[in-house]
């Protein structure tokens, strides 16, 4: 005859499952610095790709004989000759000609003028897989690229978006180095602007993150409760006074948020001055938008009647990792473009192996030089980055009131 064992006993003898699961992490995040440093030496710093004659001149928005005769003429950077003998520029030579051809009323600088908001876009979804960081990512260096000054926040404790960038969380971020630091509670609070880091990606400054994040998370429970708050006020103040304090240095803000619906998010949404909303446009994935939907909008009526500021420039819901030729996918496209009209980004983020074989080196396609994959599938995935983000761009600099190009 078996033994009775009782139901709420387990099994004994083994390691505790917190134990196992700490050990897999460690030996995790051990392999993950070989791999780093076996792509980025330690004393190596991750570099951007530099731009031929024609990349330069697309996105300083002249003609490419415009570019070369200024190298001729030897006006404005120097760049640098390839062993094809052909120009290349850096960055900041694509930064450094913009200011050298902006004369009198003639500029090609992007950046916000007087009058002109600081623009805070949060990139969000309450389901992991959308897409959200990669649209985060690619956003904020398309915006670079095209000469905006921009400021990457990295909200999610996963900080994928921090690794893109060079920075493996448990290793490189310290302590009261996230975004966390600027909106705790206590005395070790400290300014945003001791904690913003410089990146390989000139005009891009990121605050990346980590699991420290998460600590707001139960830090807030705790505060309400209390019934006293400082002078960055109640939780769904603080991300926008941290943002405040810095906004003299940037145009644009680009917060990648964490994949549910918490006070670091709603913080964010709070601080934002425009949301978009990634969609994978499968069905179960709407589905899950919906309740996310639900969610939001419950918690987020209680934080306006508390005096949160939900007045945002523009809303706009982005369809990622679409595959054309996918019939279900184009439906849902179809049903989502129904209900709710413009509101749909006309461009959408394809599916692309060029994205995902990018990643694997920690870069984006924005970083990526083209001869390294499939000519023809980089072309698509740069096309389909530049629409969405084109779009993004002109929503921007409508809400500043400037004419669309």
């Amino acid at each position: 005859m078996k033994p009775v064992v009782a139901a709420n006993s387990r099994p004994q003898g083994g390691p505790a499952f917190d134990e196992t699961i700490w050990e897999d992490s460690q030996a995790l995040g051990s392999q993950l610095q070989v791999l780093r440093e076996r792509l980025f030496p330690p004393e190596a710093q991750k570099e951007l790709r530099t731009f031929s004659t024609a990349e330069t001149a697309k996105l300083i928005g002249v003609t490419e004989s415009y570019i070369r005769n200024l190298a001729t003429d030897e006006a404005g950077p120097i760049p640098e000759k390839a062993t094809t003998g052909r120009r290349r520029y850096s960055l900041e030579q694509v930064h450094a000609l913009r200011q050298h051809l902006t004369k009198g009323k003639t500029s090609y600088l992007p950046w916000r003028r007087e009058g002109e908001h600081l623009q805070v876009i949060a990139v969000t979804n309450f389901k992991g897989g959308s897409g959200k960081t990669t649209t985060a990512t690619h956003l904020a260096q398309y915006l670079a690229l095209h000469g905006h000054r921009v400021l990457a926040v990295d909200l999610d404790p996963q900080a994928s978006m921090s690794a893109l960038f060079g920075y493996q969380p448990e290793f490189d971020v310290a302590d009261n180095m996230t975004l966390y630091g600027a909106i705790r509670y206590d005395e070790q609070r400290r300014p945003l602007s001791e904690i913003v880091r410089k990146t390989y990606f000139a005009g891009l400054d990121l605050v990346p993150g980590n699991l420290e994040l998460h600590e707001f998370e139960h830090d807030t429970p705790r505060v309400l409760s209390s019934g006293t708050h400082d002078d960055d006020g109640l939780f769904f103040m603080r991300v926008a006074s941290a943002l405040q304090s810095v906004a003299d240095d940037y145009d644009v803000v680009v917060i990648d948020c964490p994949p549910q619906l918490g006070f670091l998010t709603m913080s964010a949404l709070c601080a934002a001055t425009a949301v978009l909303i990634t969609v994978h446009p499968q069905m179960l994935d709407v589905a899950s938008m919906n309740q996310f939907l639900a969610m939001t909008s419950q918690l987020l009526a209680v934080v306006r009647d508390n005096g949160g500021n939900l007045n945002y420039d523009w809303m706009r819901y982005l369809v990622t990792r679409h595959e054309p030729n996918d019939g279900p996918q184009n439906q849902i496209v179809a049903f989502l473009r129904n209900l709710f009209g413009e509101r749909v980004l006309t461009p959408m983020m394809v599916k692309s192996t060029a994205i995902s074989d990018a990643g694997l080196s920690k870069q984006t396609v924005y970083e990526a030089p083209r001869e390294s994959m499939n000519r023809q599938t980089y072309d698509r995935a740069l096309e389909s980055m530049d629409a969405v983000n084109g779009d993004i761009e002109k929503l921007v600099h409508q809400a500043w009131g400037r004419a669309l190009k």
